[in-house]
Formats: structure tokens, C-alpha cells, sequence
């Protein structure tokens, strides 16, 4: 693996890694992480290398992630995801992470040398939904797309929550707009690059059920990754099966 480039662009921290041959044109894969782990854009990079591309692969920082923790850190992050993870935690990371990357993306198609091939884009969880938000919204040209652990509905990953956490959630006008807004099922015509759905075998069905319904409807392609729940740290299994798919996925649609 060539040396990881680690910065910010528009203010965005990243880490990428450069294609297999560097004195050739390559294609740009960029992506986000998971709130679970990996989560970072570092532990990302070791999780989901996708090392045989002729890509450059950057894995940006989730807000309120890593350099963007706000003060107080995690503690503060869960704090504000208690009064209200809808409107707190899940709508803010993803509308600033989606409304950064065009900026970000044109920053570095000038700063990686031979970065000048199609664009990819991929993420994990949270990461997926801005992911799929970036591929919704169109303002970039996006040649492939793929996400794992998919949250392709947000209204029943909140109903996960209440369970995995024993909360109840108090839905309000507002937060059910915003549950509506990131519900890829229902805005399936919207994502119009071809999708690799990537789902953990022992995953909750709040995110199986979703991505099954999804890859029905717009007739995505769908892996299941046996022994891999929600999660999938670097050197497990399941990071290594969404490695493989990742890997053959982009390899497979990113040609030229």
C-alpha cells in the first residue's frame, strides 16, 4: 500500500491512499465511516483498504468524529443524541458531511495526482447515509456507489435504538420530516448510479429489512456477509467481507 496522505480539504479531514500504479490515471473512491466502529476515517482506511484499486481511496471524518468531537467529546455526542438522536445527531452529521463534500471533492481532484478517473463513493451505517444522500442530491457525478451496514430507512434504526438503549423516543413533527427525508426506499428513482448493498448476516433487522426492500425496489445489488453484525472493526471477518465486495464492486465499475 502506497503512503496515506492525511489532511483537511475545504475543511474536511480525510485520509487517502493512493492506487496501485501511482504514475497512472486513477478513479477516486471517496467515503465516510460509522458512528459504531470502524469509526474513524483512519480505522475506515485499515478496515476497508479496497487495496488492489487503481483508485485513490479517501475516507473522510464524520462531523462531530474525531477532530470535529465537540467539547466535552463523546459524552457530549451521546448527551445530545439522548434529548434527540433524529434531530441532534443523525440529521446534522448527515447535512453537513453531504453539503461539504463537493467542495472537498474538487479540492482534491486537484491535490492527488492522477486522480482524474470516475468517482466512486461508499460508507458504512451513518456514513451510508451520507453516502446515499451525496448520490440522492446529484451534485456530483457519482459512477458507482456502494454501503454496508446500510441505514436505508432511519425510522426503524430509531426503533433499534429504543431497544438496543431502552429509550423511548418521542417523534415530533419535525424529526418525522427528517426520518421521511432520509428514507432511500421511498427516494429509490433518486439514486441513479449503480448500488452495492453490503448487509451483516447478524445484523438487526431494522437495517436487513430495509436494504432488502431497497435492493427489490431499484434492483441494487445485494451481499450478505455471513458473521457480521452492525459492526465491522479492522482485522475481523466482517471488515474483510466488506473489503471483498467493495473491492469487486468498484474494480468491476469504475473502469476508464
Amino acid at each position: 500500500m502506497g503512503e496515506m496522505v492525511e489532511g483537511t480539504a475545504a475543511g474536511v479531514p480525510f485520509v487517502a491512499v493512493p492506487p496501485v500504479d501511482p504514475g497512472a490515471p486513477a478513479a477516486l473512491v471517496a467515503g465516510w465511516h460509522l458512528m459504531d466502529a470502524p469509526a474513524s476515517e483512519r480505522a475506515m482506511a485499515d478496515a476497508v483498504p479496497m487495496a488492489a484499486l487503481q483508485a485513490w481511496r479517501v475516507y473522510f471524518g464524520l462531523p462531530l468524529s474525531g477532530a470535529r468531537l465537540p467539547e466535552g467529546g463523546y459524552d457530549e455526542v451521546f448527551r445530545r443524541a439522548g434529548e434527540d438522536a433524529v434531530l441532534n445527531v443523525f440529521e446534522p452529521v448527515t447535512e453537513q458531511a453531504a453539503g461539504e463534500f463537493p467542495a472537498a471533492l474538487a479540492e482534491l481532484r486537484e491535490r492527488l495526482p492522477g486522480a482524474t478517473g470516475p468517482l466512486g463513493v461508499f460508507g458504512g451505517s451513518a456514513g451510508a447515509i451520507v453516502a446515499l444522500e451525496v448520490l440522492a442530491r446529484g451534485d456530483a457525478e457519482v459512477a458507482a456507489a456502494a454501503v454496508a451496514s446500510p441505514v436505508v430507512q432511519l425510522a426503524p434504526v430509531i426503533t433499534a435504538n429504543e431497544r438496543r438503549f431502552g429509550v423511548t423516543y418521542s417523534w415530533t413533527e419535525r424529526s418525522r420530516a427528517v426520518a421521511a427525508r432520509y428514507d432511500y426506499v421511498d427516494r429509490a428513482a433518486e439514486l441513479t448510479a449503480p448500488l452495492l448493498l453490503v448487509a451483516g448476516a447478524d445484523d438487526d433487522i431494522a437495517v436487513r429489512e430495509p436494504a432488502a426492500a431497497l435492493h427489490a425496489k431499484l434492483g441494487a445489488e445485494l451481499v450478505t456477509v455471513d458473521g457480521m453484525a452492525h459492526e465491522f472493526p479492522p482485522g475481523t471477518p466482517g471488515a474483510a467481507g466488506v473489503d471483498a465486495a467493495f473491492t469487486r464492486w468498484f474494480a468491476r465499475r469504475l473502469r476508464g
